[in-house]
């Protein structure tokens, strides 16, 4: 029976927001627009850092690692939301329906990492200035954000192969999109172990870089009171503050996700819930730090002027 319910299969329905035709249009312009912004914003920081040997530091080969992460995150599930809520195209192949799943998580679980990754980064410039060149080598750090997807990778593997072999008792995914943890809802046949495994593997994913980012900060406020003038400790810890604007942001939504009071628990509400945080950071990443980097807004100035001296009509 099992072995029936699992070949039958063969595609899922997700069945997004329930709301009439004149809601899905609203919801739909605001995804649209945001997802838009996301795409326009994140491109031009990749661009700029990429184009710019200037910002080819180890802050900035995070800060695009960050920012490709969370862009390519929403390309892997908003466009499929934007289908559902306009189109009402509510079915998506069991394949694909996995792929999403196992991408999403990936990229997402990759820019917790990533964060930690990049406090101990800050950490090295505070606190051993004199040393940083030599530390944080470009070398170390595109093997850092590459050890962090392949640790990703590894612990999602596991439960994508078992999820995908086990028998479905339905197609319906009460989701915007596929969702693990909708998924194990539909799987006929006990999911406890899967569960305690994604339990372990999300605290772990959570606490650590969690850990790492508030002992990393420990050390450089005990750093930068030290230094004797005020302007000194503005100026220097300054350098940090982008970075824990986005820490805050995106842990605090992941937090809130676990935590959350029961009446934000229902069906509809984990939609609002998990499309407010999938969109939330790879928004406001770009304007966080643009706003407070002063190094990326003088090469954004530099090439608008001379885009506006090369574009400029000459005289005859």
């Amino acid at each position: 029976m099992e072995t029936t319910n699992n070949t039958l299969v063969l595609e899922f329905v997700l069945k997004g927001f329930t709301g009439g035709p004149k809601v899905d249009i609203i919801i739909f312009t605001i995804i649209m627009c945001t997802f838009l912004v996301i795409l326009v914003s994140n491109t031009v920081i990749i661009f700029v850092i990429c184009t710019n040997k200037s910002l080819h530091l180890p802050m900035y080969i995070f800060l695009v690692s960050l920012s490709l992460a969370e862009t390519l995150s929403n390309i892997f599930v908003i466009p499929k939301i934007l289908d559902i809520i306009i189109a009402k195209q509510l079915t998506i192949s069991r394949a694909l329906c996995f792929t999403q799943s196992f991408f999403y998580f990936l990229l997402t679980g990759s820019c917790f990492l990533f964060l930690g990754i990049m406090s101990l980064d800050r950490y090295v410039a505070v606190c051993h200035p004199l040393r940083y060149a030599t530390i944080m080598r470009k070398e170390l750090c595109v093997q850092l954000v590459i050890g962090s997807m392949m640790m990703i990778c590894f612990s999602l593997l596991y439960p994508t192969v078992m999820m995908s072999t086990l028998p479905f008792c339905g197609q319906v995914l009460d989701h915007l999109f596929c969702d693990g943890g909708a998924l194990m809802y539909a799987i006929c046949v006990d999911t406890t172990f899967l569960k305690v495994y994604g339990i372990i593997t999300s605290g772990i994913l959570l606490t650590v870089p969690l850990i790492l980012t508030t002992l990393s900060y420990i050390l450089i406020v005990s750093t930068v009171i030290k230094i004797p003038s005020k302007s000194g400790r503005y100026k220097t810890f300054s350098t940090c503050i982008s970075h824990l604007t986005m820490v805050s942001v995106v842990f605090g939504s992941a937090i809130f996700i676990e935590v959350r009071p029961p009446t934000y628990r229902s069906v509809e509400a984990n939609k609002v819930v998990s499309l407010g945080t999938t969109m939330l950071a790879p928004l406001v990443n770009p304007f966080i730090y643009t706003l407070r980097n002063k190094n990326v807004i003088d090469v954004m100035k530099a090439a608008l002027r001379r885009n506006r001296i090369h574009t400029r009509p000459r005289m005859r």
